[in-house]
C-alpha cells in the first residue's frame, strides 16, 4: 500500500527543485522524506500529474479517468461522439474558474453520468499544475480542491483523495495484481483470469500486500504457469523441427548429398 501512502520519494537536485525542496544537491537520486504528505506516493508524482494534463492546463477529467482505470479498476466508457471541447477561461464569456467551467460541461446529460465519477477525483488534485508543481490559484481564481460523489462521499485535496483510495484497498490491490499479471504473462486479461487475480490479492493480504507476496502469488498462479509451459512447448517444437528439416529435405531429393 506504500504506492498510495508513502511519505517519501527518490529525488535528485533537479527534481527536488521542481518540487520546491531545498538543500538537495547532485544528480544522483536518494530517498527523501516529505514533511508535507501531499507529495507522498503515486498521487504526488510529477510524472503522473504531467501525463494526465494538457500541455497548457490541467485536466480533472483525464486525471479522474486515469485514477478510475488504473487504481480502482473501474474505467469509464469512451465519451459519446460530437462532444465539444471545454472552452478556455474567459473565452466567449466562460467563467475563469475551471470548476465552474466543468460544472457547465456536466450539465450535458450525455456527459453527466461519467463526469460525476471522474471529475471529483481530478478536482482533488487541482493543487498540482500541468507539470506537477504545487499551486494555490489558477487563472486568477483560488483553487478549491474539495469534491464529492453523488452518494454523498466528500473529500478534499490530495490527502482526502489518498484516504478515499486507501478505504477502497481491495479494489486497488486487485487492479494492481491484474496489471502485474498481464505484464508477467505478456497478454491481455480475460474473464478466466479473474479467479487467479483474486487469489493473488487474497494470499497477499496477511503480508499487508508486500511486493514480495504479490510477485510470489503471480509466479505461482495458473495463468503464469500455463504461459511459461506454453512458451517452453513452442521452443521445444521449434527445436525439433530444426533438427529434422535437413534430413527430410535430403531424402526428398535423391542424388543430392547433404553437406
Amino acid at each position: 500500500m506504500e504506492l498510495l501512502t508513502a511519505d517519501y520519494s527518490f529525488l535528485n537536485e533537479r527534481l527536488a527543485a521542481h518540487y520546491g525542496l531545498r538543500n538537495i544537491y547532485g544528480s544522483h537520486f536518494r530517498r527523501v522524506t516529505f514533511a508535507d504528505r501531499a507529495r507522498g506516493g503515486l498521487l504526488g508524482q510529477a510524472s503522473l500529474l504531467t501525463v494526465t494534463s494538457y500541455p497548457n492546463r490541467t485536466s480533472v477529467t483525464m486525471r479522474g479517468r486515469w485514477l478510475l482505470a488504473n487504481l480502482l479498476g473501474a474505467p469509464p466508457p469512451p465519451p459519446p461522439p460530437d462532444i465539444p471541447a471545454l472552452k478556455e477561461a474567459g473565452v466567449d464569456g466562460q467563467p475563469r474558474s475551471l470548476r465552474e467551467r466543468m460544472e457547465m460541461h456536466r450539465k450535458n446529460p450525455a456527459c453527466a453520468s461519467c463526469h460525476q465519477r471522474m471529475d471529483p477525483l481530478g478536482f482533488a488534485l487541482e493543487n498540482f499544475d500541468a507539470v506537477g508543481k504545487w499551486r494555490t490559484s489558477s487563472d486568477g481564481a483560488p483553487i478549491d480542491p474539495s469534491a464529492s460523489f453523488p452518494d454523498g462521499t466528500r473529500f478534499e485535496g490530495v490527502a482526502g483523495l489518498r484516504t478515499l483510495l486507501v478505504s477502497h484497498k481491495e479494489d486497488f490491490v486487485r487492479t494492481l495484481c491484474g496489471k502485474l499479471l498481464a505484464y508477467a504473462i505478456g497478454r491481455g486479461l480475460d474473464y478466466h483470469d479473474i479467479p487467479a487475480i483474486r487469489a493473488v490479492a487474497r494470499d497477499a493480504a496477511p503480508a499487508d500486500y508486500s511486493w514480495s507476496s504479490v510477485i510470489a502469488g503471480i509466479v505461482k498462479s495458473t495463468p503464469f504457469s500455463m504461459a511459461v509451459a506454453s512458451g517452453e512447448s513452442r521452443r521445444s517444437t521449434s527445436g525439433a523441427e530444426a533438427v529434422t528439416t535437413k534430413p527430410a529435405d535430403a531424402a526428398a531429393r535423391p542424388g543430392k548429398v547433404p553437406r
